[in-house]
């Protein structure tokens, strides 16, 4: 297993210096916030740099070329698409409907230069015929089962964009419970941070 400290995960990635800077703000500030709201499950933060730094930046090398803007739907701590708005100097529209979070994310863009636009809204609304944005990639760690978190993506997969979601051992039985009510083009790559993981990239979703 490679190294999972900031040095060699950075190594790894090819994270340039100013974008090292740039990530190291962000942990800086996600571990003095963590002290009062709980943006990462505390367990995790010994291990923070590979689970969730290293987590976000694997997904760079899946993003379709070219990728200017993504979405992240039930952001919370901005991982992965903060991390992504930073290394792959994208602009990042983040979806998260608790106000202290949503804070945490305006204050994280502030202090690293993110390119980045926060959404304070419930997901639900997204169904609800508002206009949503045009991007390349949509993006979601942790968030909700498959068939859930197409219902919440679709309108942006409904405009061209492509699903990255991080999924666990659970991802087939997901994907054929997903399977009754969408038709479904997708591709499994194992995770590098997570021997029991996926990243699931979703090409085509359309209702049946």
């Amino acid at each position: 297993m490679t190294g999972s400290d900031p040095d060699s995960i950075l190594v790894r990635f090819n994270v340039s210096r100013e974008t090292r800077r740039r990530i190291e703000a962000y942990v800086d500030l996600l571990l003095l916030w963590q002290s009062k709201i709980n943006l990462v499950g505390p367990a995790t933060i010994p291990q923070l740099w590979e689970r969730h730094i290293a987590d976000s930046l694997q997904l760079i090398p899946l993003l379709p070329r070219p990728t200017r803007s993504i979405a992240e739907l039930g952001s919370g701590a901005g991982i992965p698409g903060l991390i992504l708005a930073i290394a792959a100097d994208l602009e990042a529209h983040l979806y998260e409907s608790n106000g202290k979070k949503a804070a945490f994310l305006r204050e994280a863009a502030r202090l690293t230069g993110a390119r980045v636009h926060v959404h304070a809204i419930r997901l639900e609304s997204l169904r609800q015929g508002g206009e949503t944005p045009r991007v390349d990639c949509v993006v979601a760690r942790a968030l909700a089962p498959l068939s859930l978190l197409l219902d919440y993506a679709e309108p942006f997969l409904s405009q061209g964009a492509i699903g990255l979601f991080h999924k666990g051992q659970d991802v087939d039985a997901e994907l054929t419970e997903a399977t009754k009510c969408w038709k479904i083009k997708h591709v499994k790559h194992r995770s590098q941070c997570d021997s029991r993981g996926v990243i699931l990239e979703i090409d085509e979703a359309t209702r049946v």
